[in-house]
């Protein structure tokens, strides 16, 4: 660690302080015998304790795993562009190990974690003694850290570090450039506020809850209680009445067993019961309340209670685009400012790769790849380089879709054309709304066939699950599988088995959710690009319009919400349905869905991805109104009373609460949601139209 080393002046300084004693404690000692930080709950909340509780931890884990993971690059600015500095001494610090002993994503990491529970993220740099290049990174403990500050000059003023390690023996302090600061939430130059310190009640709330839950299970199966004799007991027999009841009914290994009580002995139960006290509404709400505190949307940490097609979807792109983004941010500038030259900043500067958060299966990449290729923003060795594999000869021509030929020897005679150019000049004329209508018919059948295959894959797996783990009814349908002649059936004592293995079903990393990413990726990107050129076409915009970026985001964020949509529908039915019930309930739902929903989807998606595309071409064109435009003449009241309505692109038609009045007096239709387009509900054939 270098400099890291015994300093006896500062172990004098630090031992020449106050005497710790019974009238004047330090702190940590009355932290310790109060339970640490104050909060109302009477629960120890500390950085240590605070990570026990499973809400705030998944909640640092999904945030630290991912900064961790995303690939960060030291960049070099181009004329035009920028390429990767490779040859930068801190390059493969920050890709691939910051020191001996840990990877890039260990280490930021545990930087962050230390950033969001004690406010502060710090690591040691270590540079060589004679050309002063940083070699090494070492985190550093922030328990252990004190930031401090000193005076320059006239309005100027320097923060240093002061590193004290009582176990080791470590006494040091650290000029700024050998440390690298992370600052968490809310920096005022000292370092950002520790997240623990600020919930300590949330997080008190939530392991009190935990505690009362364990005690209620470790004491009994119900809560404490009261034996009632008809006579006077001396003190001797009350104690081994205590006893004896103890011994027969105390513990979660005796919950159940009968109890014969003699002599006229009633048991009387004290206390509420745990439906009384709320107990699970209490810890649903502390998931959402850690969702709050930590800025995540509920279903990143595990609540797909609430997860509507109303909110899931901004959720999921919410997260990336600025939760995430801001603590990629943290980072990007602490580099900037402590790592980097004054004279080296103008040339290079660090970024995180986001895509590799969004890397999908392989049928999913590969149809993305495969799509890039044909449209010419990829090669064929630009493909090989993102999945680990070498060049090879005459990888890096660039193909348009005309015949595949090289882009750059069009055969209309225009070299310096795009595909997209080359489309509308082919095709001749700019069009209206109704081209782009007549892309979105085109596709909903391939959107239905689609979801077709998802639905089935789903009464697949569903049925195993339901064969193996739920009642097999005797005259039930018999669309999922059934064991074989001759096989008892194996029948559950709880939908417990059969709800765990839903959930693992319907993770977005299991089979339905990679499935549905597969078929839906490509599809949805094809359908964007049609739409893109017709919307350029529209305001008579020339240059190309890339929405692969956005149609990924979309797929991502629509994938999350049909899972937690299918999932939050059948867990709800095995715990609604009587026992013997559930499977027949199951079938009947994925007999509904096999038959109603991929013609649903197709027109829900064919409305909303072309109304979606369009705007975010029009975005990038520089257009700054729309106007609404129905169709028809069976449209409902609300979309009626929409029609001509015009507002500016970055504003609602309709805002989340608002209530648009119908033909009937007190019909309204109140929104859930944020409508910047149709449709605005099942069934709305309406469109967006540009103001120019």
């Amino acid at each position: 660690m270098g400099i890291l080393r015994s300093a006896t002046a500062a172990v004098a300084h630090a031992k020449s302080g106050p005497l710790s004693g019974i009238a004047t404690p330090e702190k940590w000692i009355v932290d310790w015998f109060t339970g640490g930080m104050e909060n109302s709950s009477g629960v120890r909340v500390d950085q240590e304790t605070a990570m026990m509780y499973a809400p705030y931890f998944a909640g640092v884990r999904v945030i630290s795993e991912d900064v961790g993971g995303l690939p960060l690059f030291m960049y070099e600015r181009l004329a035009r562009g920028k390429q990767r500095a490779t040859t930068h001494p801190l390059y493969t610090l920050l890709h691939d190990a910051p020191n001996d002993m840990m990877g890039a994503l260990s280490f930021r990491e545990a930087l962050t974690g230390h950033a969001m529970n004690w406010g502060r993220g710090a690591a040691y740099v270590v540079t060589h003694e004679r050309t002063g290049v940083i070699e090494e990174l070492w985190p550093l403990r922030p328990d252990r850290l004190h930031v401090k500050c000193r005076r320059m000059g006239k309005g100027r003023f320097e923060r240093w570090y002061q590193y004290l390690d009582d176990v080791n023996g470590i006494y040091a302090n650290l000029a700024p450039g050998e440390v690298l600061f992370v600052p968490g939430v809310g920096d005022n130059g000292f370092g950002g506020h520790s997240i623990v310190e600020l919930a300590a009640n949330s997080i008190g709330l939530g392991l009190a809850t935990e505690h009362y839950g364990a005690k209620t299970f470790d004491n009994s199966s119900a809560p404490g209680g009261f034996l009632t004799h008809p006579d006077v007991v001396s003190e001797e027999a009350r104690k081994r009445m205590r006893a004896d009841w103890e011994a027969y009914h105390r513990g979660i290994n005796r919950a159940g067993l009968m109890a014969i009580l003699e002599e006229g002995v009633t048991w009387t139960q004290a206390g509420l019961p745990n439906d009384a006290n709320q107990f699970l509404e209490t810890r649903k709400l502390q998931v959402t309340d850690m969702s709050r505190w930590l800025r995540l949307p509920p279903h990143m940490i595990g609540d797909l209670d609430r997860a509507t097609f109303s909110n899931i979807e901004q959720q999921q792109l919410d997260y990336v685009s600025m939760a995430l983004a801001s603590w990629l941010v943290r980072w990007e500038q602490a580099i900037v400012t402590q790592l980097l030259l004054p004279e080296e900043r103008a040339r290079f500067y660090p970024e995180h790769l986001v895509d590799g958060l969004l890397r999908g299966d392989t049928a999913a990449r590969y149809a993305a790849y495969a799509i890039g290729r044909q449209w010419g923003w990829l090669s064929a060795n630009d493909i090989r380089e993102r999945e680990n594999l070498n060049a090879i000869d005459g990888g890096d021509e660039y193909l348009v879709p005309l015949n595949m030929v090289p882009a750059g020897s069009s055969s209309a005679g225009a070299p310096e054309r795009s595909v997209v150019r080359l489309a509308r000049m082919l095709r001749g004329g700019r069009r209206s709304w109704r081209a782009r209508a007549n892309i979105a018919a085109a596709w909903e059948s391939k959107i239905a066939d689609a979801d077709q295959e998802i639905a089935d894959l789903e009464a697949e797996k569903v049925g195993e699950l339901v064969a193996k783990d739920l009642p097999v009814a005797e005259d039930g349908d018999r669309s999922f599988s059934h064991p074989a002649d001759g096989e008892r059936p194996r029948r559950v004592r709880s939908v417990a088995g059969f709800l765990q293995g839903l959930g693992r079903l319907y993770a977005e990393d299991g089979p339905i959710g990679e499935r549905m990413s597969a078929l839906w990726l490509p599809l949805f990107t094809a359908f964007a690009a049609d739409v893109a050129i017709e919307a350029a076409d529209e305001v008579g915009h020339e240059d190309d319009i890339d929405l692969s970026v956005w149609a990924r985001a979309y797929v991502v964020a629509h994938v999350a919400y049909r899972l937690a949509s299918s999932y939050g529908q059948l867990r709800k039915i095995a715990e609604d349905s009587e026992s013997d019930q559930v499977a027949q309930a199951i079938v009947d739902r994925f007999t509904k869905w096999q038959e109603e929903r991929p013609e649903q989807t197709a027109r829900w998606e064919g409305s909303q991805l072309s109304n979606a595309a369009a705007r975010e071409t029009w975005k990038a064109a520089g257009v700054t109104t729309l106007k609404w435009v129905t169709q028809g003449s069976k449209n409902c009241p609300y979309c009626t009373k929409l029609d001509g309505r015009t507002t500016e692109i970055e504003t609602p038609f309709i805002g989340k609460g608002d209530e648009v009045d119908g033909d009937e007096d007190g019909e309204q239709l109140v929104a859930k949601r944020n409508t910047f387009h149709p449709p605005v509900h099942p069934g709305c054939n309406c469109q967006v139209v540009p103001v120019v």
